[in-house]
């Protein structure tokens, strides 16, 4: 898409190889393995320019809008120009990801979508949201062919804002409840909606409770994604010409807050009303820049446009539990951004 301006951790492994994590150094395209902290919680561990600017079976690999890890371990990577790529480790240790297919993807009538949140289902089916409806479609396992698309309550279309509306998917634990995240408020509210659908009898999804999310001032949410526990990991993303990006990392918290689908004009004022309740894990500008260039300003080199996230394993419990993370940049095939994967760890506490 454009730019624009804590709880145990159940322990859990997913079986994506740990070479993806630590993004080891490529032949080509900058690359960055040391650990430095951005908050007391957080810290980064490497990153990887491998697959800037670089093409795959004809395809441009980038504009890098979800990510998601697939029944086989490997990684699925959405480009919001409607492919969608499996990404795994070279054998020959050459890159720390690289393509290995690439599948166009096409609404009923056979035209692109604006492709920006993606879910692996438990069948390994995948589910994504175009953000022009906004919309959710089922592709089957090859991704070719449209199987379902779930419905979406009328005042999420009808009061949608232009190219910000579906721009997260996650299923939450246990596979029986799928979230989307808005980007920005509906026309009209203050305060993003974040959309649940309930899993049926027949294996679809029936819309559900929604949930009112406060973004920081001039932030909209790019990303979310579930963590072992329930909660939400939420990336927060702005822009500014002539200073660069501002990315943060949340962890939200959903019991408690209200469902939200009844109220027309959501505030977060409302009389009785309970928002998710958000807790800062980072400012990624605070993050080691670990030599990482940039190509615009930015408050740290290591920024750029990031728009996809997923949770890669997950280890221990308690204090000394631990969550893997990687995160995409969407570099919208612009000289100025670059496509870009960062791998962080991220530090549990009872």
């Amino acid at each position: 898409m454009s730019r624009r301006s804590a709880p145990s951790v159940l322990a859990a492994t997913v079986a994506l190889t740990a070479a993806c994590l630590t993004l080891a150094a490529p032949a080509h395209g900058a690359t960055g393995t040391a650990v430095g902290n951005c908050s007391p919680s957080v810290s980064l561990t490497g990153y990887s320019d491998a697959l800037d600017k670089t093409t795959y079976d004809n395809t441009f690999v980038g504009n890098i809008s979800a990510l998601a890890v697939d029944r086989g371990g490997r990684l699925a990577a959405l480009s919001d120009r409607s492919s969608l790529f499996t990404l795994d480790r070279d054998p020959r240790d050459r890159d720390p990801l690289a393509p290995r297919s690439v599948v166009p993807l096409a609404d009923e009538q056979g035209a692109a979508l604006d492709s920006e949140g993606l879910a692996v289902d438990r069948d390994g089916t995948y589910l994504v949201t175009s953000e022009t409806e906004p919309s959710i479609r089922r592709y089957d396992r090859s991704g070719a062919h449209i199987l379902d698309r779930l419905p979406v309550p009328a005042p999420l279309t009808e009061r949608a804002r232009s190219n910000a509306s579906f721009e997260g998917l996650t299923l939450l634990p246990g596979g029986r409840t799928l979230l989307a995240s808005m980007e920005a408020p509906l026309t009209g509210d203050t305060v993003n909606r974040l959309q649940t659908w309930r899993r049926t009898p027949a294996g679809s999804f029936a819309p559900a409770a929604q949930y009112g999310y406060r973004a920081d001032p001039n932030l909209g949410i790019s990303e979310v994604t579930a963590a072992p526990d329930g909660r939400l990991l939420v990336l927060e993303r702005g822009f500014t010409s002539g200073v660069g990006n501002t990315i943060r990392l949340y962890a939200a918290d959903l019991r408690g807050a209200s469902d939200t689908s009844g109220i027309d004009t959501l505030t977060g004022q409302e009389e009785g009303t309970r928002l998710a309740h958000k807790t800062l894990l980072a400012d990624l500008a605070n993050c080691p820049s670990l030599g990482a260039p940039a190509h615009q300003p930015q408050p740290n080199p290591i920024l750029d446009n990031i728009e996809a996230m997923t949770v890669t394993g997950a280890t221990g419990r308690g204090p000394h539990g631990a969550l893997n993370l990687l995160l995409a940049s969407d570099d919208n095939q612009s000289a100025t951004q670059i496509t870009r994967f960062y791998s962080l760890r991220i530090v549990t506490a009872e």
